[in-house]
């Protein structure tokens, strides 16, 4: 059995690095990077993938970002998909240029989420995962506009820091964010 396994968030001024491990249980078509699809598309795709996979979640806050780096947040949220995932693999291909620190073998696939069925599962599903969570931030922090961007560098996002100051899901050691207060 083959993990796919991804992450999103990686260049966010606010929020967690999410990601998932994916086993799939049988071919779904539609199957691509999460940001090749529609908000719609990602959200029926991912009903689809946890219907005919097994799915393990993997979260890293900001703070534990701010602390560890987003590379190394980014492979501890991607080795947490792998240890959440109900069955374990027989070999994990992971989105990118690095392998993670585990035991189970695994190789890296740059722009795997492109060309592997199980990382692209896995990109669409830490999307979705991602973005919901976001948007629950929203309703704590209304004045950042977080539904919109999800956390992403965006010109309105950067307007609400500059008049708001970070909020405590920001990263402070990003750029744009650290000169903010």
């Amino acid at each position: 059995m083959i993990a796919g396994v991804d992450e999103v968030g990686r260049g966010c001024l606010a929020g967690p690095v999410c990601a998932c491990a994916v086993i799939l249980k049988r071919r779904i078509p539609g199957l691509t990077d999460s940001k090749k699809l529609s908000v719609k598309a990602r959200e029926e795709l991912s009903i689809k993938i946890k219907q005919s996979a097994w799915v393990g979640y993997g979260m890293v806050d900001a703070k534990t970002i701010d602390d560890i780096n987003i590379h190394q947040a980014s492979l501890l949220a991607m080795q947490k998909a792998v240890e959440d995932l109900e069955i374990e693999p027989e070999e994990i291909l992971v989105d990118g240029k690095f392998c993670l620190p585990i035991d189970i073998p695994n190789k890296a696939i740059i722009s795997g989420d492109n060309l592997v069925a199980e990382i692209s599962a896995a990109s669409i599903i830490a999307k979705v995962w991602r973005d919901s969570w976001m948007v629950k931030m929203d309703q704590y922090y209304p004045d950042y506009g977080f539904s919109q961007h999800k956390g992403y560098p965006t010109k309105l996002h950067k307007e609400a820091l500059k008049k708001h100051g970070r909020s405590p899901i920001h990263r402070i050691t990003f750029s744009g964010v650290s000169i903010e207060a």
